[in-house]
């Protein structure tokens, strides 16, 4: 071992001193390193290739961005449910397109010179466009939606898309019928396209699947409706410069003449003839008479049901509205029928009023009541479970208990200022703030304010669960402004509790702790006075009833003629009905003298 003091060796040299104003370079960042290193990895790799070595430069492809990320992963799904998958709406859409690009142009290429040899590739590649559209619902869409059968909901691509043959696609398949084959013959005659008319369903299916996800269908059905109306027009446009070319362009007063923008010129006409507003030249050829005269039949025709259609779409839009409007009127009428006063009549109309602007209805019941029971709870658990929940009543209840009692909850408003519940009054109700607030109110002069509860609070509901006839409450509870209770009623828990006695055990408990709460009762005597009845046990059964019960078996008569068998009791009374007979106890008297009476037990 050598001592590294004494080692020959030479010792290494102390590195120079730094200059005291010299500060150190700041290390390169860890990153900047690694991708330099990457760089230097990546941007050169050396291949052999028949011994030969020759460096091949990479590249480094670019991050994908994120929303082309999405595209790329996206996986098309392998059934489609037609009622609820948003995608299929969307794709509907698409189709409605195309085909209204047919239904709409092909009479504007039939009549008017639109069409030109300069601008024919344009109008082919959108045609055959529409017609891949029509080709990719067919045969990649079409098979990929769910089918009811027999109450099976059936997903099989192949069973679908044999029931899809079944229904919709031999009219889809003559859709796609190819005349357009005869252009090699014909020419491009736009006229050869009209098979792609009949793919109406899809622009019907269309209408009522975006009906079913809009909240305000009415505004899509008033703009279809019009369209309908500017279609007629627009045919009836295409018909008259067809006409107008077949007399000759300006031969006549009555025909289109040639100047001017010739699909404007046709479409005023048009507009003027099925409005019937006249303003017309007069026909003057058999052709041009018997023209004007369809064209007002059909006009007077077409606007009769644009008129009646539209009629419907703005009933139905307002009929909330109108039976609003007629019990508004029907409760003025009999207020006033009354002479109810005034103060009484604003406040009703108040209710009104606030009641359906809040709500959009007056009653939420009268709504839901066309539902099944399982949907009303299930509308009912989303809007109130979260509210009722939160009542220290009841909770640690059974589940299907509170899902029973939410269809049980009624939605009352109370304007500024009503008396939710008066002190005195018998407790039958619970109630719910939804929205709004209340205050409890007492004092000398009844207007002090102890608490203000607010939305999710809950009040009253020891008065569902008193026993004789209710308690009565011990304040008054008036509205903060609006408010919005939900109510449930004593006979409505009543009724629940009957199939869930645990909880109703749970409740009784719960209901004595919080009656009790705050006092301390002397004796049992003046703790039952203090607490109430809380949904009382079952009174034991009196005595006196006891005994009438052994008495109906024959239990005493039989223990009292055991015990007095033979024995004679004399009794001396007053002689007032010596001829009357006694059966009490099963015994009879004998008449022995004027005082003396003898009595035996047989």
């Amino acid at each position: 071992m050598v001592d590294p003091d004494e080692s020959d060796d030479e010792s290494p040299s102390a590195s120079p001193a730094k200059k005291p104003g010299e500060a150190p370079p700041p290390p390169p960042p860890p990153e900047e390193k690694k991708v330099d290193e990457e760089k230097a990895e990546e941007e050169v790799t050396i291949y052999e290739f028949m011994g030969y070595k020759f460096p091949v430069p990479q590249f480094k492809m670019p991050q994908i961005p994120d929303w082309l990320r999405v595209i790329l992963e996206y996986r098309f799904p392998s059934s489609i449910d037609p009622f609820t998958d948003l995608i299929y709406v969307v794709w509907l859409f698409f189709v409605t397109l195309a085909w209204n690009w047919n239904v709409w142009l092909i009479p504007v290429r039939c009549t008017f010179p639109y069409q030109t040899p300069e601008n024919i590739h344009w109008w082919l590649l959108m045609d055959y466009f529409c017609d891949g559209i029509y080709i990719v619902d067919i045969f990649v869409m079409q098979p990929r939606l769910q089918f009811v059968r027999g109450g099976d909901i059936v997903v099989i691509i192949l069973v679908t898309f044999y029931l899809t043959i079944q229904t919709f696609f031999p009219m889809d398949v003559i859709s796609l019928f190819p005349l357009d084959l005869l252009y090699f013959f014909t020419g491009v005659k736009s006229l050869l396209r009209f098979p792609r008319l009949l793919k109406y369903n899809a622009f019907f299916e269309f209408n009522d699947r975006l009906e079913a996800v809009m909240s305000k269908a009415y505004i899509y059905r008033v703009i279809r409706t019009s369209a309908y109306l500017l279609y007629s027009l627009h045919c009836n446009a295409c018909i008259f410069y067809w006409g107008s070319d077949y007399e000759g362009l300006g031969s006549t007063k009555w025909v289109y003449n040639g100047k001017g923008n010739s699909y404007i010129r046709c479409y005023y006409f048009a507009v003027k003839t099925l409005i019937t507003i006249g303003g017309l030249p007069d026909p003057t050829t058999v052709f041009e008479i018997v023209f004007q005269m369809l064209n007002y039949f059909v006009g007077v025709f077409a606007f009769s049901i644009m008129i009646g259609q539209m009629r419907d779409v703005f009933g139905a839009a307002t009929a909330g509205e109108a039976y609003y409007r007629h019990c508004v009127d029907s409760t003025v009428k009999y207020m006033s029928s009354y002479k109810i006063p005034r103060e009484v009549q604003n406040r009703v109309k108040i209710w009104y009023d606030y009641t359906w602007k809040s709500q959009g209805m007056l009653d939420e019941q009268e709504l839901l009541i066309q539902l099944p029971d399982k949907m009303r709870l299930d509308i009912a658990a989303d809007v109130n479970y979260s509210i009722v929940s939160k009542v220290a009543l009841f909770q640690g209840c059974d589940r299907q208990m509170i899902f029973d009692m939410l269809k049980r909850l009624k939605s009352v408003v109370y304007l500024p200022g009503d008396f939710v519940c008066k002190k005195g009054e018998i407790g039958r109700e619970m109630y719910i703030i939804k929205a709004g607030e209340v205050q409890v109110v007492g004092g000398p002069d009844g207007m002090t304010v102890f608490v203000t509860l607010r939305a999710g609070s809950v009040f009253g509901e020891i008065s569902l669960l008193a026993g004789g006839g209710g308690n009565r409450r011990t304040a008054n509870v008036k509205a903060h402004g609006f408010a919005n209770l939900f109510i449930l009623d004593k006979k409505d828990l009543a009724e629940i509790l009957v199939h869930y006695p645990e909880s109703q055990k749970l409740l009784r408990k719960k209901a004595k702790k919080m009656l009790t709460k705050d006092k301390k009762p002397t004796d049992e005597k003046d703790q039952a006075k203090d607490t109430g009845e809380v949904i009382p046990q079952r009174p034991e059964t009196p005595k006196l009833f006891k005994a009438a019960l052994e008495v109906g078996t024959g239990q005493t008569f039989a223990k009292l003629k055991e015990a007095y068998k033979g024995a004679t009791l004399e009794v001396f009374i007053s002689p007032v009905k010596p001829e009357t007979h006694c059966t009490i106890f099963g015994c009879s008297r004998q008449k022995i003298g004027i005082e003396k009476q003898s009595w035996r037990f047989l």
